[in-house]
């Protein structure tokens, strides 16, 4: 199947926002990059887990729409999930969450590059961020993504530049 320009062109930005994320966390043991070098809670790793987790929930959004069951956001678990997605829990490593950010990687491109274009959308979930009744494509889904991941990376240069000087996109 032919690839198109723009598709290749989201998937690149895509890869190199990867990789300078995956340049943040090189060289690091476990305990360096769970490490807080700021006041905030984020950590090299916690950020590298986050962004699998969001890459790979909105890749779904993008195959089979909106979760059956809707969010309640007036939930503390729901929260509390958030807030997990951005801290190894025990068993986790650095390692392991790198390996998983490489298939979820793999996976997206996969199935990106199996569709015929990148039309196909589906309603957004009732959230207060989304516009009522908005949809998104999966173009949509992959600037969001490319965007989240670029954001973060941001903020891994400032943690790994904290920690020790190191900086990963300059």
């Amino acid at each position: 199947m032919a690839t198109d320009t723009e598709r290749t062109s989201i998937l690149k930005a895509l890869a190199d926002q990867r990789d300078f994320l995956r340049y943040a966390v090189r060289g690091l043991d476990d305990h360096q990059a769970t490490r807080r070098t700021t006041d905030s809670e984020l950590t090299l790793a916690g950020l590298v887990k986050h962004v699998t987790q969001m890459e790979e929930n909105w890749i779904r959004f993008a195959q089979d729409g909106p979760p059956a069951e809707p969010v309640d956001y007036g939930d503390p678990a729901s929260w509390q999930e958030q807030a997990d997605s951005f801290t190894l829990l025990d068993g986790e490593t650095l390692e392991g969450t790198l390996a998983r950010y490489d298939l979820v990687a793999a996976a997206t491109e996969e199935y990106v590059l199996s569709l015929p274009d990148l039309e196909k959308s589906h309603p957004l979930p009732d959230a207060p961020w989304f516009e009522q009744g908005a949809s998104w494509s999966v173009r949509d889904v992959l600037l969001n993504v490319l965007r989240e991941t670029a954001q973060h990376c941001g903020h891994a240069d400032i943690i790994r530049e904290s920690f020790d000087g190191q900086k990963t996109m300059g």
